[in-house]
C-alpha cells in the first residue's frame, strides 16, 4: 500500500467532503454538521465541539482512505469510477447503518423513542438522516462520491516490485552479499 498517497489524498478528500457538507448546510440543503455531531460526542462545549469534531472527522477520513487504498491495491487499479463505487458503498453504510445507530452511540443525542432529556438534547438524524432535511441524503451522497472520486483518481498504486521482501528472500540476499 502506498502510505504517502493514502495520507495525502485521504486528507484532501476529507477536506473537500467536509467543505461540501458545510456548503450544503450554509445553502440550507441540510441542517447536519458532521464535525459538530462528532465533536459533541467528546465535549459538551458546543463551540469547541466543531473543532474537536473536525479533528475526529479528519482522522476518520484518513483511516477510511487506507481502506479505499487497500481495495485499489487488491484490484491492482485505482480509477475515479472505482473510487465512485467505493464511495457509494461508503455513503450507503453511513446513511443506512450509522445514522440509525447514532442515538445509541452518541451520549448527547435524543433517541427516536424517548425524545430529549437534560443531557440528550441533539436531534437524532433518523433514517437516512432525513430529520436534518429532505436533501440531507443527497448532500451526503454527493460529498462521499466526490471523496471516492478524489481517492480513486489520485491514489498511486504501490508497484508490485516495491512490495516488502519475504524473510527467505532477505536471507538469500544477505548470504549472497557475504560471499
Amino acid at each position: 500500500m502506498n502510505w504517502k498517497s493514502s495520507v495525502l489524498w485521504g486528507f484532501v478528500g476529507t477536506v473537500v467532503l467536509t467543505g461540501l457538507m458545510s456548503g450544503s448546510q450554509a445553502l440550507g440543503l441540510t441542517r447536519m454538521s458532521l464535525p459538530f455531531l462528532l465533536g459533541t460526542m467528546f465535549t459538551p462545549d458546543r463551540d469547541r465541539a466543531k473543532l474537536v469534531g473536525f479533528g475526529v472527522h479528519l482522522i476518520n477520513g484518513w483511516w477510511l482512505a487506507l481502506i479505499y487504498a487497500a481495495a485499489f491495491q487488491s484490484w491492482r487499479r485505482a480509477t475515479w469510477w472505482l473510487g465512485l463505487g467505493v464511495g457509494l458503498v461508503h455513503v450507503s453504510f453511513v446513511l443506512l447503518v450509522l445514522m440509525p445507530l447514532a442515538p445509541v452511540l452518541h451520549p448527547r443525542m435524543a433517541s427516536e423513542q424517548r425524545g430529549p432529556e437534560p443531557t440528550r438534547q441533539l436531534e437524532p438524524p433518523g433514517p437516512l438522516g432525513l430529520n436534518y432535511g429532505r436533501r440531507t441524503p443527497l448532500s451526503m451522497l454527493v460529498a462521499h462520491l466526490v471523496y471516492g472520486c478524489i481517492l480513486g483518481a489520485f491514489y498511486r498504486l504501490q508497484p508490485a516490485d516495491a512490495a516488502p521482501a519475504s524473510a527467505a528472500t532477505t536471507a538469500r540476499r544477505i548470504r549472497s552479499a557475504q560471499r
